[in-house]
């Protein structure tokens, strides 16, 4: 959804139609009063009511089409989320490429999807992006530290290969590699380490 303006109407990526109607409503009814004032205040309510009127209305129209983009006019994330818990990655990757609007959690998405691939420098982008879009977010932030312990670790168990491969953002493409970080999984502590950031990115993918 567009940042600007839901920063305009004082609302976070992932605001419901009820809070956006709320919050429009509340800071039309205060412009209202004050546009009759003399001076600058009567001409910057004058303003900030053409500007609540333009944000409303686009964020609005947003919600509806993010809502018939989805079959049955399901949840995308929602979607996306239950092809992750499948197994199905392109039809994620998929779902994700249809969004025209990409806030902090479709990053956090995407950053998923990369990392089911085993793109781990992308992956880490991503959640980048999202931490820059949604600086507060406690799940991003502790995802994102996980994903650069494990990286770190990996680094330092693997050698000069690993590295290499790290860099050319390919991993194992074996079809039948379960673990996060593909053939890396060099002794059970590690085997542990990769569950629990699959757990941490796929498991706790909705907000």
């Amino acid at each position: 959804m567009n940042k600007k303006n839901l920063e305009l109407l004082g609302l976070s990526e992932g605001a419901t139609a009820d809070e956006i109607k709320a919050a429009y409503d509340g800071l039309r009814e205060k412009y209202l009063e004050e546009r009759f004032q003399d001076g600058e205040v009567g001409n910057n309510a004058a303003r900030m009511l053409t500007r609540l009127e333009t944000a409303y209305s686009e964020l609005m129209d947003e919600l509806k089409e993010n809502a018939t983009m989805g079959e049955g006019g399901g949840d995308l994330y929602e979607k996306v989320e239950a092809c992750l818990k499948d197994g199905n990655i392109n039809e994620a990757q998929r779902v994700l490429d249809g969004f025209n609007e990409r806030g902090a959690q479709w990053h956090y998405y995407q950053s998923v999807v990369f990392y089911r691939k085993n793109w781990v420098n992308e992956s880490k982008k991503q959640l980048e992006i999202a931490i820059q879009l949604d600086s507060e977010n406690a799940k991003y932030k502790e995802t994102y530290r996980k994903l650069n312990d494990k990286i770190s670790f990996d680094a330092q168990n693997g050698g000069a290969q690993q590295q290499q491969t790290y860099q050319g953002q390919t991993m194992s493409d074996r079809a039948d590699d379960n673990q996060m970080g593909g053939s890396f999984c060099a002794n059970c502590i590690e085997c542990c380490y990769c569950n629990m950031l699959l757990n941490c990115l796929c498991n706790g993918c909705c907000r």
